[in-house]
């Protein structure tokens, strides 16, 4: 008999835990089916390489080191990808040393930018005045400091003194938050999870490199050129948050400005001038230090050219020529590529 009470008590304990499992299932699914639309996933853009764009711009980086041999230009001194959006849902592209790791200096803002309006629309974080001030300021003036505040945001983390290893191991984690997204959504040798400086990283942030420069932000020209190209079509968040970040992208180049590295002037923008394509759009992020020079811009012109173009550029910052001249090359050449 005890042992006949005893197989019954078991059964029902069993069943009570299988009757909970289900009961702490069902809410689960409830939540997920109740989940805003903004937590949906945004799937990568599909782009096809095309032999017609490679060699127009194997042709524009190939005359621009020539005419730059003089001043010691070499091949591996530059990078470039073209992307073609004339036609949405046929998206062709080219690339010069596309996949090569890079020091992007603060073309970095631009995943930074991207980064924050998916946690805004997640509701990880929430929008602001100051945080507000912070993205405009780091897109528009490439301020570094509205950047740490910014990347603060996203991670969790702050700057301040060295950690002990199981802290700092906690701190690293939080740190790369923004590596993790880029990685889910497939974007492959980029490193983002450092904070832009106008002089020397200090105290943990100087931990996170290891004390030798190590752990640096790295972009390639072919992952730039996507996320640039996914803003514009409005894969990387909802149509109007791709539109907030297009507004904080787009030059005006009108007139003129003394200051060389002025995003609006200095870049991309000297070949639409030289070409008296004045009534073009532009957006853009540029990035320069002493040893880089870079550009990534997105292009329409009244004749229908709609284009994405990024170029990096290393051990030549001085010249501020390279950029415009391979941008000229393409400007001139792709109306003819159907």
């Amino acid at each position: 008999m005890k042992k006949l009470f005893f197989c019954l008590f078991c059964s029902l304990i069993i069943c009570f835990a299988l009757i909970n499992a289900e009961a702490q299932r069902k809410p689960v699914g409830k939540v997920e089916a109740a989940l805003p639309q903004s937590q949906k996933t945004y799937h990568p853009i599909d782009i096809e390489p095309s032999p017609a764009l490679q060699t127009l711009l194997n042709n524009a980086v190939g005359e621009t080191i020539n005419k730059f041999l003089p001043k010691n230009m070499k091949s591996d001194y530059v990078a470039a990808t073209l992307i073609d959006l004339r036609d949405p849902n046929n998206l062709k592209m080219a690339n010069f040393r596309g996949d090569e790791k890079i020091y992007p200096a603060s073309v970095v803002k631009m995943f930074y930018m991207a980064a924050l309006h998916r946690w805004l629309e997640d509701g990880k974080v929430k929008i602001t005045p100051e945080l507000e001030r912070g993205l405009k300021d780091m897109i528009v003036d490439s301020s570094n400091e509205a950047t740490q505040y910014i990347l603060d945001v996203l991670t969790d983390t702050s700057s301040g003194g060295e950690l002990p290893p199981k802290e700092f191991k906690v701190w690293s984690y939080k740190r790369n938050a923004v590596n993790r997204y880029f990685g889910s959504l497939g974007y492959e040798r980029i490193n983002v999870n450092q904070k832009t400086f106008c002089e020397d990283a200090y105290g943990r942030e100087q931990q996170f490199r290891n004390y030798k420069g190590e752990n640096r932000n790295m972009l390639t020209t072919n992952a730039t050129a996507r996320l640039l190209a996914e803003i514009v079509l409005g894969k990387v968040a909802t149509l109007e948050r791709s539109k907030q970040m297009m507004d904080l992208m787009r030059r005006d180049f009108s007139g003129k400005s003394n200051d060389a590295d002025d995003q609006a002037h200095g870049f991309t923008t000297i070949a639409l001038n030289e070409l008296k394509i004045t009534d073009a759009r532009l957006w853009s992020k540029a990035g320069w230090t002493s040893k880089t020079r870079h550009d990534a811009a997105y292009i329409e012109t009244p004749d229908g050219l709609k284009f994405v173009l990024v170029v990096f550029t290393e051990n030549m910052a001085n010249e501020r020529d390279i950029i415009p001249n391979i941008a000229r090359s393409v400007l001139q050449n792709l109306g003819a590529i159907k």
